[in-house]
């Protein structure tokens, strides 16, 4: 069986940390650690891991660590987050997660994965990605959180 290629965001990275989404993050991180998962990472996550804490950035390095596929900003990821724009799909504020969602899709990552529940991990938003990614010719991105991705909890019944 084909791994699934998981594109995740800093969020994802950063909620190692967070009580409320520790959980779930560790155990991603960990099915990446055991192959369960191929991590794609991007220069857009490499630039917002620049300034973030210490801890975060370990947690990085390890991910870069598991020779991931490190997707890079291209011209086809720039007309994707740029009609996101357009659309009004994100404002300009929040640009970058337009970036990761595009980057994702030109990749054909089988999921992007993420705790942003405002720009992101939103029936209403997917929907909207979603639309306009069919009208540029991509296949559908599959949006999830950690928690309903990762294998950490799941005894067999």
């Amino acid at each position: 069986m084909k791994t699934q290629r998981i594109y995740i965001d800093t969020s994802v990275i950063g909620g190692c940390f967070d009580p409320e989404f520790a959980e779930w993050s560790n155990g991603l991180i960990a099915d990446f650690r055991n192959g369960i998962f191929q991590p794609l990472l991007s220069e857009v996550i490499a630039a917002e891991i620049a300034d973030a804490p210490e801890n975060v950035q370990v947690i990085y390095a390890e991910l870069v660590s598991f020779t991931p596929e490190t997707l890079t900003v291209g011209e086809s990821t720039l007309e994707l987050a740029d009609e996101y724009q357009k659309r009004g799909i994100l404002t300009p504020n929040f640009y970058d997660d337009g970036l990761h969602i595009a980057l994702a899709t030109v990749a054909e990552a089988d999921l992007l994965v993420s705790w942003n529940f405002k720009h992101i991990v939103r029936f209403d938003k997917i929907r909207l990605f979603n639309a306009v990614n069919i009208e540029f010719g991509y296949k559908p991105l599959q949006i999830f959180s950690p928690r309903e991705v990762t294998t950490y909890g799941q005894e067999e019944d």
